[in-house]
């Protein structure tokens, strides 16, 4: 079944967000002087812009709802943390490209087990030659970037 535009356009968009991101939180931690404090900032204002949304939207999760969750559903904000905060330290001191290049590969990478195993509600999809040679590519396209 062929996938509507919108669906294939959003990650497309998001992904071009994620440079873009990680340059303005640079700069955040840099007027600030903390690369911690700029994390803060940007879940806050994260944080808020979602509340208004779920507000809007009047979808807020029931207290049991939240109280039958495991501990690991908890980890998204945590590793969106560890993300935000590693672009803001990271992400200027190499450079967009190398940091969006090495974020891609441990994006796929860690892809590549999620879909394998069916980890966190993905589908199952093994892992063939093909897509371990389209990692390898990106491997090589971030040597190519170092050299560059």
């Amino acid at each position: 079944m062929p996938q509507a535009w919108w669906l294939l356009a959003l990650p497309f968009v998001a992904g071009a967000f994620l440079p873009l991101q990680a340059g303005i939180n640079g700069q955040l931690a840099k007027q600030i002087s903390s690369v911690m404090s700029a994390a803060l900032v940007s879940f806050v204002v994260g944080t808020i812009a979602l509340l208004a949304v779920v507000l809007v939207q009047r979808e807020m999760p029931s207290l049991a709802a939240l109280k039958g969750l495991s501990w690991w559903h908890w980890s998204g904000g945590l590793l969106g943390a560890v993300f935000i905060a590693t672009a803001a330290f990271a992400g200027p001191r190499i450079g967009a490209l190398l940091f969006m290049a090495l974020v891609l590969a441990g994006q796929l990478g860690m892809a590549l087990m999620l879909d394998h195993f069916g980890w966190a509600g993905y589908r199952e999809a093994p892992i063939s030659i093909g897509k371990l040679a389209g990692l390898a590519l990106i491997i090589g396209g971030i040597w190519l970037i170092r050299r560059g």
